[in-house]
């Protein structure tokens, strides 16, 4: 009989592991941009995944290519996943003063392996900023007025996050390169909040005037210019890329993040930042740095709405081929 009170050795002789000598460490190379500077990635979005909310969405974007993979294991390079689900519209409790128009409240939480290094589950202050413009966004497209003294609320889980690239950690002297979300990172997530959110709300039949798009734009430098020149010269080669990835461009100089509504041509979000001179043509044209990356961070928005027509009317297909098999059911019941 065993004794259980010790840990007994295996039964029979073991082999010591021998490892492998690991090949030579060299730094990995970032994915290229292989897309042109006026496409977007490819989106994948879905509707009605909780049933237990009022209304759902999952978006995902296309992974960076890396045409040259590493022949050894390396942290391979972060997408953007997200969730979204609404609960409401719902009557708020008698201790709440009234109020006329629909109480919106939107939550942007991180999940605790949404980055490579563990996040807290206290909310930080990303996490309140990106709130904070989300529920600007969306208050641009309800129809409040329709629902008196009622709330609904935006949940909005962040699974996985892109990282802020290598140009943004050496510019702010970041510790570990890609460690946070806090830079170029934080726009997109920002643009496919806004996009989820909007999906979710047309799940949940929450009335709305027009469906809030979100597109993101950024001045960059093309790799064959200095990497990360300090001094930014007159004349220094700039360009405008739709839907920028952090880890495919070494030097982001400025991106602009909008919520549009398409239909109604209107801007219901705006959040930009780093440096938006010195654009080859910009006195030509006559638009400054920074029209001209709005007006392309708009042009990524109808690229990403194009996505949300057609995720919500393959949602609105499939919800009435469900009524129409239930309706002989309900007959022959009777």
């Amino acid at each position: 009989m065993a004794d259980r009170r010790r840990i007994n050795p295996p039964s029979g002789p073991t082999t010591a592991p021998i490892f492998l000598a690991s090949p030579s460490h060299s730094p990995s190379q970032p994915p290229q941009r292989t897309r042109p500077p006026h496409s977007i990635r490819k989106i994948f979005l879905k509707t009605g995944l909780t049933p237990s909310a009022s209304g759902s969405a999952y978006l995902e974007l296309e992974a960076p290519s890396n045409p040259n993979p590493p022949t050894h294991f390396t942290h391979a390079h972060s997408t953007l996943k997200l969730t979204c689900t609404v609960h409401g519209p719902r009557p708020l409790p008698r201790s709440v003063p009234f109020s006329p128009h629909l109480l919106l409240t939107a939550n942007v939480k991180f999940a605790p392996f949404a980055s490579k290094h563990r996040r807290g589950y206290v909310r930080d202050t990303s996490e309140r900023d990106l709130s904070m413009h989300v529920e600007t966004a969306l208050r641009g497209c309800l129809i409040s007025e329709r629902w008196p003294k009622s709330g609904v609320d935006v949940v909005i889980t962040v699974l996985e996050g892109e990282d802020d690239g290598v140009g943004f950690a050496m510019k702010e002297g970041a510790e570990d390169i890609g460690a946070g979300l806090s830079g170029w990172g934080m726009m997109s997530v920002l643009s496919g909040c806004m996009t989820v959110a909007s999906a979710a709300f047309a799940d949940a039949g929450i009335d709305c005037c027009d469906l809030v798009s979100g597109g993101v734009a950024a001045i960059v430098r093309p790799p064959n210019s200095p990497f990360l020149q300090k001094d930014d010269a007159e004349g220094s080669e700039k360009e405008i890329v739709l839907d920028p990835c952090p880890s495919e461009h070494t030097d982001i100089l400025a991106v602009c993040v909008v919520g549009y509504l398409r239909s109604r041509d209107e801007i219901t979000e705006i959040w930009s930042r780093g440096d938006m001179g010195g654009l080859s043509g910009e006195e030509d044209s006559g638009q400054s740095g920074f029209e001209a990356l709005l007006e392309r961070a708009v042009d990524a928005a109808v690229s990403s709405r194009l996505v949300l027509d057609a995720a919500l009317r393959e949602a609105t297909e499939y919800k009435l081929q469900r009524m129409a098999l239930a309706v002989p059911s309900q007959e022959k019941e009777k």
